[in-house]
């Protein structure tokens, strides 16, 4: 039997112990548990975005996600944006294929309403830090010493609190200051071999997908990565030997075992321009098939647009105006209680979306006027302007 005197110390390797567990149950900026399964999840940006991803109320780790958008309008470059703009504020690497560095410019800034709420929560639990310790330590019975320990753990669950999806305003850029994490921008058109014109230089994609692995094998745990590919195979930003389905499809299936191998660490949101290559192709369904979940953004002519009769409100009723159709074809990680299954997305119904400067990009359902109402809105505006004349 050993016995070991009181004073003494016994190891310094449970405390160590305890403070790697703490480090590794840190909870990590802009990561969540889905309220499904309990899947790290990360937001997107644009909280109804969030909302329609099969339940998880954000983007799973470890999955893509493809947005086609017909016409020569450009709302799936808004995503981008926001979705690049969240990393950004909550830390994440950011790796963009294709773009000119200047884009980092036109990230969009902060709502001034969301720095409110956040200041107001601020106040709200710093007042309740003041006051809880008091009544905190009458009920446990503690006296005056417990004050400092209750306020540590007061400080501490206040600062796990963080946002998870952020307002932003488009006509405002970007802070420096909120900025906490890194963007990178990688070339889509490889440099001409003019030593052997015969032979082709290493493909820009491959090239991409080289940098990526290099950067996710050598980051920490911790560190969350967000892929960004805008317009893939659009001729103004990738070569003729890039839109090669043996080029493209090689490329989605190495973004894939990248989000399979790191699961934990990598999203991915992809744009693909319908108008130059529509769903009925081989190549497009091919690689709807090699992403998690696939969107369709149909954009309504300036004629079908259902916008507000003109009155007195109609600056904030023109922010509602439907500017466009959205359809789910696949959602990311299907799951045994129905996320991401087709039963959910019957059950969305028609979208519509709406992008306004202070709400950003709304998806809502989709839903038309009563019959008649258009015509007598008509006539009121033919009214009220002929009034108006005399």
């Amino acid at each position: 039997m050993s016995f070991r005197k009181r004073n003494a110390v016994i190891s310094s390797s449970t405390s160590s112990q305890t403070a790697t567990s703490r480090t590794e149950n840190a909870p990590i900026p802009g990561i969540r548990p889905s309220p499904l399964d309990g899947r790290p999840t990360t937001s997107t940006g644009t909280a109804s975005l969030d909302n329609l991803l099969a339940g998880h109320a954000g983007l799973p780790l470890g999955t893509s996600l493809l947005i086609g958008e017909h016409g020569t309008t450009d709302f799936a470059g808004t995503l981008l944006r926001y979705y690049a703009a969240e990393g950004m504020i909550q830390g994440h690497q950011i790796h963009v294929l294709g773009l000119h560095e200047s884009w980092r410019h036109s990230l969009p800034g902060i709502s001034t309403d969301d720095k409110k709420s956040s200041s107001k929560s601020e106040t709200a639990s710093n007042d309740k830090m003041k006051i809880a310790w008091r009544y905190e330590s009458l009920s446990s019975g503690g006296g005056p010493r417990d004050r400092d320990a209750i306020q540590r753990q007061n400080s501490s669950a206040a600062g796990t609190t963080s946002i998870f999806c952020h307002s932003f305003d488009l006509t405002k850029r970007l802070n420096p200051t909120d900025v906490k994490g890194q963007i990178g921008f990688h070339p889509s058109m490889g440099m001409p071999n003019l030593s052997s014109p015969g032979r082709d230089t290493s493909s820009p994609l491959k090239q991409f997908i080289k940098d990526i692995a290099y950067k996710l094998a050598n980051s920490p745990p911790s560190e969350v990565h967000r892929v960004i590919v805008p317009g893939l195979l659009s001729p103004t930003s990738y070569s003729s030997s890039s839109s090669r389905p043996e080029e493209v499809l090689q490329f989605l299936h190495a973004l894939r075992a990248l989000l399979r191998q790191y699961s934990g660490k990598l999203t991915v949101i992809i744009t693909l321009p319908l108008a130059l290559y529509p769903r009925a192709t081989g190549l497009t369904r091919w690689m709807e098939l090699l992403c998690d979940g696939v969107m369709e953004l149909i954009p309504l002519q300036s004629s079908a647009v259902h916008a507000p009769p003109p009155s007195s409100k109609s600056d904030s009723k023109s922010e509602d105006q439907i500017q466009g159709l959205l359809k789910i074809h696949s959602l990311p990680i299907f799951h045994e209680k129905g996320g991401g299954s087709s039963e959910t997305n019957s059950a969305h119904g028609d979208l519509s979306f709406s992008l306004s400067r202070s709400k950003g990009l709304v998806i809502k359902p989709f839903y038309l006027p009563p019959v008649g109402e258009d015509e007598q809105e008509k006539k009121k505006s033919e009214s009220s302007k002929g009034s108006m004349e005399f």
